[in-house]
């Protein structure tokens, strides 16, 4: 699901703001808040390292064309021990790699764990995810969980849970493919402020833990979340396990982070990963 301003949210700054002024509120929201010079980096050099890495691009050490525009951090993770000159190309080094793996950890996760808060009921204290397997196709299930009844809580459970809020939504971004690298001038849209700027007011905008109500709201929201989602873990395990797939026999990798047992701490609703906490990079 994209990450964008809840329902719930858009009335709340409506009703502030009275309609003559509701949009003058959003031209207003140069105050950063989420996005800064060091988490906007990160996310341009994970997003590099990911076309180098998961997609096998290379980056010409003498740039042409519109990959000029990125030689100044590419220089820069040079400089810091993240890439390295091989041959006529930049390449990850294993620093560089390790900080990609640690990312990626947490993408996986967000993809598991995050995602089932981004269908919320606040009324009924309903998830839609409690109904997943109830649909036959994508179809039908977006057609029940697009329903304006649904709050998208992913980024008060990050904030609840002291995670950067601004990655959560990059990696909505990278998960929905919002930057198309096959496109002539992708690289001056990774560089401009359009993408930080919408990430900013995502975040800005975005149901915030303490408009929840008392900070038990919100921990009930985290136990119920993550109950149900390990209850749909297992749900996928036994429907894998009736449809006859061995695992073994048809070469599957089981990631640690698909298993139940990988999340039996999240039942505390304080708890995050620690590789959540550590920095990427260090600049």
């Amino acid at each position: 699901m994209p990450l964008k301003l809840s329902a719930l949210r858009l009335r709340q700054v409506a009703k502030k703001y009275g309609a003559g002024d509701f949009f003058i509120h959003f031209i207003q929201l140069n105050n950063m808040q989420y996005i800064n010079s060091t988490n906007k980096k990160n996310f341009t050099a994970l997003f590099l390292l990911d076309e180098m890495i998961e997609n096998g691009r290379q980056f010409e050490l003498m740039p042409t064309g519109d990959d000029k525009l990125l030689e100044p951090l590419f220089i820069e993770m040079i400089n810091k021990g993240y890439l390295k000159a091989d041959g006529k190309y930049y390449a990850p080094t294993q620093k560089g790699t390790d900080a990609y793996e640690v990312f990626n950890k947490r993408f996986q996760e967000y993809l598991r764990l995050f995602d089932v808060f981004s269908y919320v009921d606040l009324t009924k204290g309903e998830f839609a995810f409690a109904k997943f397997f109830d649909f036959d196709n994508d179809e039908d299930w977006e057609q029940y969980s697009d329903d304006p009844r649904f709050e998208d809580l992913r980024l008060a459970v990050a904030i609840y849970k002291k995670a950067d809020p601004a990655e959560i939504v990059f990696m909505s971004f990278l998960n929905e493919h919002r930057l198309d690298t096959e496109t002539t001038g992708w690289q001056m849209d990774l560089l401009s402020d359009e993408m930080w700027n919408e990430i900013e007011e995502i975040c800005q905008e975005s149901i915030k833990p303490d408009q929840l109500g008392t900070p038990d709201v919100i921990e009930d929201i985290v136990r119920q979340g993550t109950a149900l989602m390990i209850e749909l873990l297992k749900e996928e395990k036994k429907r894998i396990e009736a449809e006859g797939i061995d695992a073994e026999e048809e070469d599957m990798v089981i990631e640690e982070y698909e298993t139940v047992e990988y999340y039996q701490p999240y039942y505390d609703p304080f708890y995050i990963s620690p590789f959540w906490l550590v920095p990427l990079f260090l600049w």
